[in-house]
């Protein structure tokens, strides 16, 4: 599996921007999609993730982000919205196999300035 993330930019506080993750390979085994992202010293966080029967997000992100996916076409969305600052990391998509396996993207850098 091949993971290709899209998207990021700078952006004012409470702006919006919307993450895209185009995936290619052997993706029929993939039972979770998410997102991730880091700042600058600081640990790798799970932001949201989806299923196929639900959705889960970081405290920090919810009612103002939404993950989604398109199956037909093997992209997965984060719609980011009221952006802040605090927001500002590197972003990465991950694709997790029913077997345990983990797959990762290219970062795509989100900036938010105040």
């Amino acid at each position: 599996v091949q993971l290709q993330a899209s998207g990021g930019g700078l952006v004012q506080a409470g702006g919006s921007l919307r993450l895209s993750c185009a995936a290619s390979g052997r993706i029929f085994s993939i039972n979770v999609r998410g997102w991730y992202r880091q700042a600058p010293g600081k640990q790798r966080e799970l932001v949201a993730s989806i299923t196929s029967g639900s959705t889960n997000y970081a405290d920090s992100v919810k009612g103002r982000f939404t993950i989604f996916r398109d199956i037909a076409k093997n992209m997965v969305y984060l719609q980011m919205n009221s952006l802040q600052p605090e927001d500002t990391a590197v972003y990465y998509c991950n694709y997790h196999e029913v077997n345990g396996m983990d797959y990762w993207g290219k970062g795509t850098l989100v900036t938010v300035s105040s």
